[in-house]
């Protein structure tokens, strides 16, 4: 968020909005504080004194929370899984392989709910298949961040107000041959935290923030493996995703980027015997964003430079580009095809957001209908808002006959 966002929240509010202010701290505020070179106790990314610097900070990161109760329990792994109506998300060039001619999705995600019950995001999508080798998806998410009380210096009510952030996909996905796929997904997104309030010496009012981007998918998958015996399948995905314009939450604030992100995946599924199959994924991420790095303020980059700058950028030299990788392990099994477990882990370094925690998930499928429930178990000091909480997705597919499975 721009920093006069943040020289306005002094004013004094009631506990919920200390909870979004909370979140936008964590997630939002871009990194405005000069450091010199890091290389403090032995940590890349860690200054003299031990704490941590130069993290990559975005505006709009509720694009980067994974809305899919599925995945959700694998780690977060998706690039190279099933397709599925959730694939928009992730990677849609996978819907062009879709087994089922429709599908439809709708998860529920509590956030902070071990403090207030108000703060969710809803996710809803579906794909349609033109033919065998073209399809399309739409999606719909809402974050609600719940009511919050803005009031002034002197503790007097100025209003309610109800935060929340909303994006709207448009994907498209067509086979190049018989094992690849490609897709493009354009995107609006909204961020409306605090409309309409002063801020700084100026009075500027603060407005919410608007993207316009895209998402570039590709996709492998190869069904004739015989690593393990018959009923292989290799898979391989990438996608670059919310590829669009800075944004900012004030009339003349400085224009923060978005978190535009590379991924690339891979996975095996392999069949035990005709009852019993496994998934094995792996999955690594990077944000396509500048690392500040003490002598200039990154937000000044221009978007292509921001984006292909990312690489090369950080003060710490190669060490610390590689910790602004995220990895992603997981792991699902399926009985029968109607009842599945899974299990995975993520990972970030500690000093460039430090979420390290272990998913669980379990998932039901009867004729067309699903059900997918993930848990995250924490396994670091750095709290996620969805640590202890259950998400949960219903999932609709149907042949092109609108037969059961």
């Amino acid at each position: 968020m721009n920093d006069k966002i943040s020289s306005m929240m002094r004013i004094q509010s009631c506990g919920r909005l200390l909870l979004c202010a909370l979140f936008t701290v964590i997630f939002c505020l871009p990194q405005t504080t000069a450091y010199a070179q890091l290389t403090g106790n032995g940590v890349t990314g860690q200054d003299s004194t031990g704490v941590c610097v130069n993290t990559v900070f975005t505006s709009i990161p509720f694009l980067r929370i994974n809305p899919d109760g599925r995945t959700g329990g694998m780690g977060e792994v998706g690039l190279a899984t099933q397709a599925d109506a959730a694939s928009i998300y992730h990677n849609a060039s996978k819907l062009a392989f879709a087994e089922k001619d429709l599908g439809v999705t709708l998860t529920y995600t509590p956030w902070l709910r071990n403090l207030v019950d108000d703060i969710y995001i809803a996710y809803l999508a579906g794909y349609k298949k033109i033919d065998d080798n073209q399809a399309i998806g739409l999606s719909l998410r809402y974050f609600s961040l719940g009511q919050i009380t803005f009031t002034d210096a002197g503790g007097n009510k100025l209003q309610d107000y109800n935060p929340n952030e909303m994006a709207v996909d448009l994907a498209y996905a067509r086979k190049l041959s018989q094992n690849l796929s490609t897709s493009i997904t354009l995107k609006y997104a909204r961020s409306d935290l605090a409309r309409g309030q002063e801020v700084g010496a100026s009075g500027n009012l603060t407005r919410a923030a608007q993207a316009v981007a895209a998402d570039i998918g590709v996709y492998y998958e190869n069904p004739n493996l015989t690593w393990f015996g018959q009923g292989n399948k290799l898979t391989v995905g990438g996608a670059m995703t919310n590829i669009g314009n800075k944004v900012a939450y004030s009339d003349g604030g400085t224009r923060d980027f978005i978190p535009i992100n590379l991924g690339l995946g891979a996975g095996l599924d392999t069949d035990l015997d005709e009852h019993n199959s496994l998934f094995f994924g792996f999955e690594i991420n990077k944000l396509m964003t500048p690392t500040p790095d003490g002598t200039e303020d990154p937000r000044n980059r221009s978007l292509l430079n921001g984006m292909f700058g990312s690489f090369g950028d950080a003060p710490g030299g190669f060490s610390e580009e590689m910790t602004e990788l995220m990895y992603s392990v997981g792991v699902e099994y399926w009985y029968n095809d109607q009842f599945a477990l899974r299990a995975g882990h993520f990972n970030e370094h500690q000093c460039k957001g430090n979420r390290k925690y272990i998913t669980l998930g379990l998932g039901l499928r009867y004729s067309v209908f699903g059900l997918n429930f993930s848990y995250i178990v924490p396994t670091s000091n750095q709290r996620n808002p969805l640590d202890n909480t259950l998400r949960f997705s219903l999932t609709f597919d149907f042949d092109g006959n609108n037969e059961a499975n």
